[in-house]
């Protein structure tokens, strides 16, 4: 079984940065995408960024490119989320996301999410 947990959400003003952490326990992270995902209420979940392992892809959504840059530590299980200029609109719970196998189907693993809050 795997399992995510997600830290460093908190209280940030407009501008701010926050970097936040994904902590995977179980085998074979390295074989793993990880992604952040973001839920607001109200809105459709949004897949924020996406790192492989092998070949080292990247993918992040076009509302956060330039400003948020994912990263991962094979040796520590753990995948990062550097989030920069914060605005308002990043208000949201942050989800941790394990995917292997195909894009439709596969399977995934998902942490419960640490609230971002931009606010003045």
């Amino acid at each position: 079984q795997v399992q995510l947990v997600e830290s460093g959400g908190g209280l940030v003003q407009p501008g701010g940065s926050l970097r936040l952490s994904c902590a995977f326990s179980g085998f074979a992270f390295s074989r793993y995408a990880m992604s952040w995902y973001r839920q607001t209420p109200g809105k459709e979940r949004e897949q924020v960024a996406t790192i492989t392992s092998f070949g080292g892809s990247i993918n992040y959504a076009d509302s956060v490119k330039g400003r948020f840059t994912i990263s991962r530590d094979n040796g520590k299980n753990t995948v990062y989320l550097e989030m920069n200029s914060l605005s308002f609109e990043d208000t949201a719970v942050y989800l941790c996301n394990a995917h292997w196998g195909p894009r439709a189907g596969g399977y995934d693993y998902w942490g419960q999410g640490t609230q971002v809050t931009v606010s003045s």
